[in-house]
C-alpha cells in the first residue's frame, strides 16, 4: 500500500469531457502526477501497457507532461512520449499503434495560462463517470507499487502525414490555400500534410507560439479570422482554413472572405459521401441548423441530431455506425476513410481534396443554401444546481405546445424555425440558439422563450452573457 499524499483537489477542474484549469494555480505538477498515476491505475487494471502522451505548445505543458508521464509509470504503464504535437497525432498514434490509451496535454482554445487534459482509454475519449472515477482515485491514492514502466521518445508526424497521404485522393487541380494555425500545435503538420497532398499552402501563424501573439487560436470566433481574410484576398487563394489551439477543431472561409460554419462544412462533405455512400448515417448536434438535417435527407442520407461533445459524438457514431459527424464548434469526425476522431488537419484535407476534384467551390455551395437568420450561441448565466432543472422544466412547457426534442436540452420546432435551451456541461450557463426563415419569426420565436423564462425561471439572469 502506497503512503503517497494526494494533492488538494479543485473539483472544478473535472468537466465533463476533460479536465481543465490554470497552470500552476489548479494544474500543478503534484496534481498532474497524481492524475497521471490515477489514469495508469485506469489503463493497468484494464490490463493495458503502453499509452501515448503528448503536448500542445503552451510552455507549462512541458513539465505537466513530465509530472503526468511519471505518475503513468509509476503506475507500471509504459509511456510514448510524442513531445508537442496537436491532438489529432495523439489520437492517431494510438490507433496506427494500437495502444491502450493516450493522453493530448492542451488548453485547445482557453486562454494561455490555462491547460488541460484529454484523456483516451484505449481509443475510445473519457468522459461522464471515467472523468468523476480520476478524481475518485486521486482523493483516495493508490494501493499498489509495481515495478516502473519505461518512456521512449516517438516521432509520429512523419507516420501520420504518410498514412494521410495514403488514404486522400489526388488532386485534379492546383488549389491555393491560407492556413492559419493561430500558432497552436498543429501549423507544422496542416503545412506539411496539405503540400503532401498536392496543395499551394500559405502558412499564416503556424510557428507553434503558446503565448498566441497574433490572435487567440479560437476559428469559432470571427474576430480572430480577419487576418486570414486579409490572407485569402491578398493571395487570392480558393479557400482559407483555421485551426484552434490543438488542431482538432477546423474553421473555414470562402475566396470573398466569408465563414462556412461547422455544420455547413458537414452539409458539404455529407454531400460528397452521400453520392458514394447513399443512405449513411450522418451525426450533427443540437445547436446545427435546419438546413444540415434537410440537406442530408435530400442528398439521400439518414441524418441524426444528438448531444453537444466531441466525446459523446464520436460514442455515438461507434454505436450507429455512422460514417460522418460534425458540430458547431468545428469538431468534425470522418469514419469513412479514417478512423472516426476529430482531426482538424485531416478535415482540411478532406476540403481542399473536394474542391480540388470535383466539389464546388465554397462560395458556390454557400450561395445555393437556403438562406435562414439565427442567432448566434446565447449563454445565460445560469448557477450549475439550478439548470437542468430549468431545461427540463422548459421541455415540459414548450413540448406540450410544439414538437420537441429532447436529446440534449430542449429543441423547440416552432412553425417556422426552431429555438434550443440546454444547460452547459462546463459551466454554470444556459444555452439558447435560434433559427428561422425570416428575422420577424425568429424574433418571435425567441420573445417567445424570453417571456418564459421571465416568468418562471427566475434563476436565469438574462443580463449576464457569459461567452467568453
Amino acid at each position: 500500500m502506497s503512503d503517497q499524499k494526494s494533492p488538494i483537489v479543485d473539483p472544478g477542474v473535472f468537466r465533463a469531457y476533460d479536465i481543465r484549469g490554470r497552470a500552476d494555480v489548479e494544474l500543478t505538477d503534484a496534481f498532474a502526477r497524481a492524475l497521471g498515476r490515477a489514469y495508469g491505475d485506469t489503463i493497468a487494471e484494464a490490463g493495458g501497457r503502453e499509452v501515448a502522451i503528448g503536448r500542445d505548445c503552451r510552455p507549462h505543458g512541458v513539465r505537466l507532461a513530465a509530472a503526468f508521464a511519471d505518475g503513468v509509470q509509476a503506475a507500471g504503464v509504459d509511456v510514448i512520449d510524442l513531445g508537442m504535437v496537436p491532438t489529432p497525432l495523439v489520437y492517431f498514434a494510438i490507433h496506427d499503434a494500437h495502444l491502450d490509451g493516450g493522453v493530448a496535454i492542451t488548453g485547445s482554445h482557453n486562454p494561455p495560462a490555462w491547460n488541460g487534459f484529454k484523456l483516451c482509454a484505449g481509443t475510445a475519449s473519457m468522459h461522464g463517470d471515467a472523468i468523476t472515477d480520476l478524481r475518485a482515485r486521486i482523493e483516495r491514492g493508490p494501493a499498489t507499487d509495481p515495478a516502473p514502466g519505461a518512456r521512449r521518445a516517438v516521432d509520429i508526424l512523419p507516420r501520420y502525414v504518410a498514412k494521410l497521404d495514403a488514404g486522400l485522393r489526388p488532386l485534379a487541380r492546383r488549389i491555393k490555400v491560407v492556413v492559419d494555425a493561430g500558432n497552436g500545435a498543429g501549423g507544422p503538420a496542416a503545412v506539411a500534410a496539405l503540400e503532401s497532398l498536392g496543395a499551394e499552402v500559405h502558412p499564416l501563424y503556424c510557428e507553434p507560439d503558446g503565448s498566441f501573439p497574433n490572435h487567440h487560436p479560437d476559428p469559432t470566433v470571427e474576430a480572430n479570422l480577419v487576418d486570414l481574410r486579409r490572407a485569402v484576398a491578398e493571395t487570392g487563394a480558393d479557400l482559407g482554413v483555421a485551426l484552434d489551439g490543438d488542431a482538432d477543431r477546423l474553421g473555414a472561409i470562402d475566396r470573398h472572405g466569408r465563414v462556412v460554419w461547422g455544420d455547413q462544412l458537414l452539409l458539404y462533405f455529407a454531400r460528397a459521401l452521400l453520392a458514394e455512400k447513399p443512405g449513411a448515417r450522418v451525426v450533427g448536434e443540437v445547436k446545427c441548423s435546419r438546413v444540415l438535417y434537410d440537406g442530408v435527407r435530400a442528398a439521400g442520407g439518414e441524418p441524426e441530431m444528438w448531444k453537444v461533445g466531441h466525446s459523446l459524438i464520436k460514442a455515438r457514431m461507434r454505436e450507429t455506425g455512422a460514417e460522418l459527424a460534425g458540430e458547431m464548434s468545428g469538431h468534425l469526425f470522418f469514419a469513412d476513410r479514417y478512423y472516426g476522431y476529430d482531426d482538424g488537419i485531416y478535415a482540411a484535407c478532406r476540403l481542399v481534396e473536394r474542391i480540388g476534384r470535383d466539389g464546388p467551390a465554397l462560395d458556390a455551395f454557400v450561395d445555393a443554401l437556403p438562406v435562414t437568420t439565427t442567432t448566434p450561441e446565447l449563454r445565460l448565466a445560469c448557477p450549475d444546481d439550478r439548470k437542468f432543472d430549468v431545461v427540463a422544466r422548459a421541455a415540459a412547457h414548450f413540448s406540450a405546445r410544439y414538437p420537441t426534442s429532447d436529446v440534449d436540452g430542449a429543441r423547440v420546432d416552432f412553425p417556422h424555425g426552431w429555438g434550443l435551451i440546454r444547460a452547459s456541461n462546463t459551466q454554470p450557463v444556459i444555452v439558447m440558439r435560434f433559427e428561422a426563415d425570416t428575422q420577424a419569426h425568429l424574433d418571435a420565436a425567441r420573445a417567445e422563450v424570453d417571456a418564459w423564462i421571465a416568468k418562471h425561471a427566475p434563476e436565469v439572469d438574462p443580463t449576464k452573457d457569459t461567452h467568453h
